[in-house]
């Protein structure tokens, strides 16, 4: 046999003229595919190529690759006429071979030619394949991370390319990690027990963090290099303190100092100085200042954006200079032009037919004299869409202009002040002509569409759509940061189709607990919460997974028990679109509990009756409630009108917990009608960003004392006066939620603030009635320890318990009076801080810091709305789709404060289960 020229011609030949004879890069490490032995004399003329048909062709030396592939991918046949020797088939048989990136050599070889036929034979070596890999010198996270992001996998083909690649994914991993000298040494190893194998091994030394000393201004003379420095958010200095022996003060300096100055002040170095500083200021003074590369770029470009935003239009960082300070730390030097300074000249309009000139200029709200900022101007307009609105743009498209265009041209430069003229095409009103909706493996797409305000045939509205999101967003079925909304416009004919997207997520939930106590036993509860059930498939088998889903309505089932001391169901359902045509909220609820608290000793009774010896007893609640809501159209759509009417039962026997006297034995009845009228406005149920609550509801019972006006009911027994419970009742809530900062990047996180006011009231219809120990509020606690099986509003107030006084100098732990009755009325005061930490709808964790005031009051006469209880802390909150909302809450009670005590003793650590405490 010859390769394709006798006497290595052929591969002279075709390095030539391909520029190639392939040989591998890894030649010592992988054995070449040695050619068939005895190859017959062929002795072609490079003078004289002749034209052959292939008879044959065979590949050799591959050990993982389909050799059907290969010879598909060389581009030769069986059949294919070839010119031997000198022909170019085979240097773009070999070139296309190569280009595959497997192979340390290819090489064709000629293993036989008679009766113008040639056959062929293809000798390839394969790379080594990576039969393992590890890190050395980082933790196995960092390790696992890295692996991730390079795309490692057992069984890749080693090239160079491969490890080049490794290597500046550690070095970007570390970078983003401020360890900016990150070197990365790999090693071979050959694998014995496999053929053509090899383990990769990457020595990783991190080095130090690279940290950033100082950052220098030149060049700035009107902005101070205080406010340069504070819009580098990414790209920071360490923090020093100085300390000042004589006054004993410490001053935060941004720069470093000089040995000789500490020195000047009796140190002999900067560690002593640290000894004598408080421990707090020693954590400090090592404050992170890592250097990132990306967010330097970024924190250049925020600083030229930052002298814009002040008028200087020309504004150019001139140069910079990052250097050594010390063996691993910066400085950066940053040399800037100011400009000089410009404003706002006359501002004109063209092309304007909807709206007047006056009404555009009080939309943009820049008045001729303003200090010249693009970025406000161009906010303003609306280059941007944004869903805060308020902008010209806006306008437009909520009046269909989707194919809207705006530019704004400086038309003249006089001194310091720009004149602009804005030149707007306003287009067609564009008609939506369809809208999609896709990734609703779940829910049924009636569901959705039905919230949807983008309406096929109507005209497109920029609020329509943002107030679809909203509507999608607090179904609670999708994740809210992965809602897409998609205009897709079409000049020619004037219209628009609009494609939503979105992303189911678990939001069903289960309550699964049991515990042991001393004196009560076993205890469990157990409860599930369908929130997007199906009644109308609830007897197709084929819908069940594990309930029939997908209608968007809600099927709540709750037990809990211990035995004979206590037990309790609990069972509603909610349609919330009743008829299927309108937003009419159905619901229907039934309860019923029961408490003995003489069931296991006389511990229990001596706690609930010190003067009674019986051992017999129990509180039994019957409860149903039937109600349904209506969306209004006025004063806006936010608005919910909703009526109820509601039933309980309460039957006492040898149970006297409110401290009434002769009320221990009974029936008390409560029939009442309940209006309710509610808005709503934020932007997510779970996490909300923007918008508020409010709730104004009255709540009605029968006046039966106006059937008997000669009556005075307060002279019956006290068991007999409560048999048909008689009062009005008024709850006000409001809460608002603003964003303290926009949204940056895809995360979407900022801090927001929520301010709430609440407030209730409850009384007699007349004097001749005795208001119950039922429907009152209970003020304190979290709401889950207290006993809401009595019938109370419970208004929690983290850092107390429970509390039955309104004056706020007697501590509830010492100064707690003997009659549980509750308050008539109460009022209360939150503002909260909260930061989320993690959007992610399978995980939803938040933080918050809180001050809150509330107090009760037992009458109207003893309210004083400024008489609070005061109370401060912060608190966690993580929603996990199975179990709903859990919250922690640590409270410092200020008003349980007491003489030469401290805060441990005012503090109390609060727990939330599924829901908010009101």
């Amino acid at each position: 046999m010859k390769k394709l020229f006798p006497k290595g011609l052929l591969a002279i030949a075709l390095c030539c003229s391909a520029g190639i004879r392939v040989s591998a890069q890894q030649k010592d490490t992988v054995p070449p595919v040695q050619p068939p032995a005895n190859p017959p004399a062929i002795s072609p003329s490079m003078a004289n190529p002749q034209q052959y048909e292939i008879a044959d062709i065979t590949v050799a030396g591959t050990q993982y690759l389909d050799k059907a592939l290969l010879l598909s991918l060389s581009g030769l046949s069986v059949g294919d006429k070839v010119v031997y020797p000198g022909g170019d088939q085979f240097t773009k048989a070999i070139q296309s071979l190569w280009s595959q990136r497997l192979f340390a050599d290819v090489t064709i070889y000629v293993t036989k030619i008679e009766d113008g036929k040639i056959w062929l034979e293809i000798g390839l070596t394969e790379m080594p394949r990576m039969n393992s890999f590890q890190f050395k010198g980082i933790k196995k996270t960092e390790a696992d991370d890295i692996a991730t992001k390079a795309g490692l996998r057992k069984g890749t083909v080693v090239t160079p390319a491969l490890k080049q690649n490794v290597i500046g994914v550690v070095h970007k991993f570390y970078a983003d990690k401020g360890f900016g000298n990150a070197t990365v040494r790999t090693e071979e190893r050959k694998d014995s027990g496999q053929v053509n194998s090899m383990g990769l091994v990457f020595y990783v030394n991190k080095g130090n963090k690279v940290r950033i000393d100082n950052i220098n201004f030149v060049g700035n003379y009107n902005i101070p290099d205080s406010k340069l420095k504070k819009r580098m958010k990414g790209t920071k200095e360490r923090t020093r303190f100085t300390l000042y022996p004589d006054t004993k003060q410490v001053y935060v300096d941004s720069l470093a100092q000089p040995d000789d100055f500490w020195k000047t002040y009796g140190f002999l170095q900067p560690t002593r100085a640290l000894d004598k500083l408080d421990p707090y200021f020693r954590f400090k003074l090592f404050s992170s200042a890592k250097f990132n590369e990306s967010k330097y770029l970024e924190d250049k470009g925020k600083v030229v954006s930052y002298y814009n935003s002040k008028g200087y239009r020309d504004a150019l960082i001139l140069k910079d200079t990052t250097y050594k300070s010390s063996a691993s730390n910066l400085n950066i030097d940053l040399a800037v032009s100011e400009g000089k300074k410009y404003y706002f000249g006359d501002i004109t309009w063209k092309g304007n037919t909807r709206y007047s000139d006056s009404v555009l200029t009080r939309i943009l709200g820049i008045k001729k004299g303003d200090v010249y900022n693009l970025e406000l101007l161009e906010k303003r307009l609306g280059k941007q869409m944004s869903q805060e609105g308020g902008d010209i743009t806006g306008y437009y498209m909520d009046y269909g202009y989707l194919f809207f265009q705006i530019d704004p041209v400086e038309i003249g430069i006089r001194g310091d002040t720009i004149d602009y003229e804005i030149r707007l095409r306003e287009g067609p009103q564009a008609t939506i002509k369809e809208v999609r909706i896709a990734g609703n493996e779940k829910t049924n797409e009636h569901v959705i569409r039905r919230e949807l305000r983008t309406i096929p045939g109507e005209k497109f509205s920029r609020a329509d759509l943002i107030r679809s999101n909203r509507e999608i967003a607090n179904l609670g079925f999708f994740n809210p940061e992965k809602i897409g909304m998609n205009p897709v416009p079409n000049v020619a004919d004037g219209t628009v189709d609009i494609d939503y997207t979105v992303e189911e997520k678990a939001n069903d939930q289960l309550e699964l607990s049991a515990g042991w106590g001393g004196y009560i036993g076993l205890t469990g509860t157990l409860g599930v919460t369908f929130n997007n059930f199906s009644l109308r498939n609830i007897f197709r088998k084929e819908t069940w997974d594990p309930l029939p889903s997908g209608d968007g309505q809600k099927l709540s089932v709750r037990v809990s028990s211990n035995g004979k001391a206590y037990r309790s169901y609990n069972f509603s359902f909610t349609e919330p679109w009743l008829g299927g045509k309108k937003r009419n909220q159905f619901s229907v609820s039934f309860y019923s509990s029961y408490q003995n608290p003489y069931a296991y000793s006389n511990y229990y009774a001596n706690i609930y009756n010190q003067n009674s010896t019986t051992t017999d007893g129990h509180f039994k609640v019957l409860g149903a409630s039937v109600s349904l809501g209506k969306q209004l159209k006025w004063p806006d759509d936010f608005f919910t009108l909703i009526y109820s009417v509601n039933y309980q039962q309460y039957k006492l026997k040898n149970y006297n917990y409110f401290g009434i006297p002769g009320f221990d034995n009974g029936t008390s009845n409560n029939l009442n009608l309940k209006f309710t009228l509610a808005r709503s406005s934020v932007d997510q149920q779970i996490f909300p960003r923007s918008g508020s609550n409010f709730m104004l509801s009255a709540q009605y019972t029968p006046p039966y004392s106006v059937f008997d006006p000669g009556k005075d009911y307060t002279k019956d027994p006290i068991s007999k006066q409560f048999n048909f419970i008689e009062y009005q009742k008024y709850r006000f809530n409001a809460e608002w939620y603003v964003p303290l900062s926009r949204p940056m990047g895809s995360d979407n996180k900022t801090f927001v603030l929520k301010v709430a006011a609440k407030f209730g009231y409850i009384s007699r219809y007349n004097n001749r009635t005795t208001l119950s120990p039922f429907g009152r509020f209970e003020l304190g606690g979290d709401g889950l320890s207290n006993f809401a099986i009595y019938d109370r509003d419970i208004i929690s107030q983290r850092g107390y318990p429970v509390y039955y006084t309104s004056d706020p100098s007697l501590n509830p732990e010492s100064g707690q009076p003997a009659d549980y009755r509750g308050f008539t009325v109460f009022n209360k005061y939150v503002m909260e801080l909260r930061y989320p930490f993690s959007l992610n709808p399978s995980s939803t964790i938040f933080g918050l810091a809180f001050v809150e005031a509330a107090n009760g009051y037992r009458d109207m006469q003893d309210y004083n709305p400024f008489r609070l209880r005061r109370s401060a802390g912060i608190g966690m909150r993580f929603y996990l789709p199975m179990f709903g909302l859990l919250g922690f809450d640590y409270g410092i009670g200020f008003d349980r404060i007491q003489p030469g005590g401290g805060l441990k003793d005012a503090a109390k650590f609060t727990f939330m289960l599924g829901f908010e405490p009101e």
